[in-house]
């Protein structure tokens, strides 16, 4: 049997179905209680840290996996499900010539951005925590932020570097699918 692709017929549809609506009542779930949490901090205190509250709540239990990790855990997965269910929405000729060209140009420019947020994020991390081993006080990692890109209004360290992580794989991903070849429809063989 050859190798085709991913029918709505098929059972594994299903399953890539199903973990992609997983993957966003998690990411959904993350979102409102960020959005509820960051607003009840800054309502007690008048700032907050973008990303502190969801990176260090643990779910389900205490110790296991962080809200930022299963949102970087369900980006990726979730952008997985979407490119083996949604192919044939982009298969064949339906983006061609000059959207084409500017979604790539776009993807490009993301995967770019969110590259250098990475690496610009993990080498502060890096440098706050040598910082603090130097002095002689090992920081709470979990705990450091930058106050970039405005002062006012600061990013936990690891959960940039993480959300920023996934934004790149992502958007790499799509740039990799946009420039290789395109499936047609018709043709059901690798």
């Amino acid at each position: 049997m050859e190798p085709r692709y991913l029918e709505k017929t098929d059972a594994g549809y299903k399953v890539y179905l199903y973990i992609f609506y997983v993957c966003g009542a998690i990411m959904v779930s993350a979102l409102i209680f960020g959005v509820y949490a960051t607003m009840l901090e800054w309502l007690a205190n008048g700032t907050y840290v973008m990303g502190e509250v969801i990176h260090n709540t643990t779910i389900p239990f205490e110790n296991f996996a962080r809200v930022s990790t299963w949102i970087f855990f369900s980006t990726i997965i979730g952008w997985y499900c979407v490119t083996r269910i949604g192919w044939k929405r982009t298969a064949g000729n339906k983006i061609v010539g000059a959207k084409m060209a500017l979604l790539q140009l776009m993807l490009l420019g993301f995967t770019i951005i969110s590259f250098y947020e990475v690496l610009y994020n993990f080498t502060v991390l890096n440098a706050q925590i040598t910082a603090g081993v130097i002095d002689g006080l090992v920081p709470d990692i979990d705990m450091l932020s930058v106050a970039y890109p405005d002062p006012d209004r600061p990013w936990n360290l690891i959960f940039a570097t993480k959300i920023f992580l996934a934004a790149f794989i992502i958007t790499a991903h799509g740039f990799y699918l946009s420039v290789k070849p395109r499936k047609k429809l018709d043709d059901q063989e690798v």
